[in-house]
């Protein structure tokens, strides 16, 4: 196995793309050989990307009250999760929120949305606040508002938002099992259209739903073939009242060997240790010598990340650094 980790390694290093069936073969790694895996993945992402970690933060600018139903989520109106439910914000707490983020260091600030797709009226609210931050900072402006169509998403791009967030959450053949009210080829149309305004993609998508190493795969190549920029890696952290809040846990062998498959997967992205950090040994640390260099920092939607200072500790100790924004 270590010769053929190497021989992919090598195939990636020049620029040519792994298959699916190579990708199938790298899961069959023993234990006594995930070191060898993390670190060819390392290299492959220090070679493509350089030693820069890339930072963002996300505020719950809209809690609860959604009317989808994906099978994780706190959020959804389906199930009684006890979640804080609260409309829009105000744009003098997310300017606050947003200085204080980019005075720590963070690269990126997005306000995130519960909803199958901001409507009109929530549509203006978040385009004041995000004229109100372009204009009082500096930080690179991120979106995650659910699905829009390509004029909604021009809008934010002319306020200065820079990537769109927009997960498929799974593959294709699992997301009936995760979400019914809505359909994948919904989830791509809003990716597309956001590509075609000329905004940065940032997708990926939860592993620990129950899915096949298949499907994490299937995910993998489907990020690759949209070319995502970004590509956030979730663990499910499972919330109580969700059809979810039984799932098993995965091991640290399992977190580590997904991100290190996806690095030789899509070599040039972005992959961003996103929610369920707190499921992770040390917040992830690992992680970043296993071909991450990204992550969402501070506290998450509904659960508690790592500290902005404790990670900017922590990539200094793996002797990376935080990239500086242009």
């Amino acid at each position: 196995m270590k010769q053929f980790i190497k021989m992919l390694e090598d195939k990636v290093l020049k620029g040519e793309l792994i298959n699916f069936k190579e990708a199938m073969k790298l899961t069959n790694v023993e234990k006594n050989d995930i070191g060898k895996l993390c670190k060819s993945a390392n290299k492959i992402r220090e070679y493509f990307c350089g030693n820069e970690v890339d930072l963002c933060t996300i505020m719950n600018a809209k809690s609860g009250q959604c009317s989808e139903d994906c099978k994780f989520c706190s959020q959804s109106s389906h199930y009684k999760t006890n979640i804080k439910v609260h409309g829009i914000v105000s744009k003098e707490d997310a300017l606050k929120l947003a200085r204080e983020n980019q005075n720590e260091g963070v690269n990126r600030f997005s306000l995130v949305t519960s909803g199958r797709g901001a409507c009109k009226n929530e549509l203006e609210q978040i385009i004041d606040i995000y004229k109100e931050v372009k204009d009082n900072t500096k930080i690179d402006l991120c979106a995650s508002l659910g699905i829009l169509d390509y004029k909604d998403l021009i809008r934010l791009k002319e306020e200065g938002v820079k990537m769109y967030h927009h997960n498929l959450e799974t593959s294709r053949s699992y997301y009936e099992n995760i979400c019914t009210t809505h359909g994948y080829d919904e989830r791509i149309h809003t990716i597309n259209a956001a590509k075609d305004a000329g905004l940065e993609v940032c997708s990926g998508g939860i592993i620990g739903l129950g899915e096949s190493i298949e499907d994490r795969l299937e995910l993998a190549f489907e990020l690759r073939s949209l070319n995502i920029k970004s590509i956030p890696i979730n663990i499910l952290n499972p919330i109580k009242g969700t059809p979810l809040e039984n799932a098993d846990s995965l091991s640290q062998e399992d977190i580590l060997k997904t991100v290190a498959i996806f690095r030789f997967i899509n070599p040039k992205a972005f992959i961003r240790l996103a929610g369920g950090r707190n499921q992770i040994e040390n917040f992830g640390e690992g992680c970043f010598i296993a071909g991450a260099n990204a992550t969402i920092t501070g506290n998450y939607l509904t659960t508690s990340g790592n500290k902005i200072c404790d990670d900017k500790k922590m990539i200094n100790d793996l002797k990376l650094k935080v990239r500086k924004n242009s």
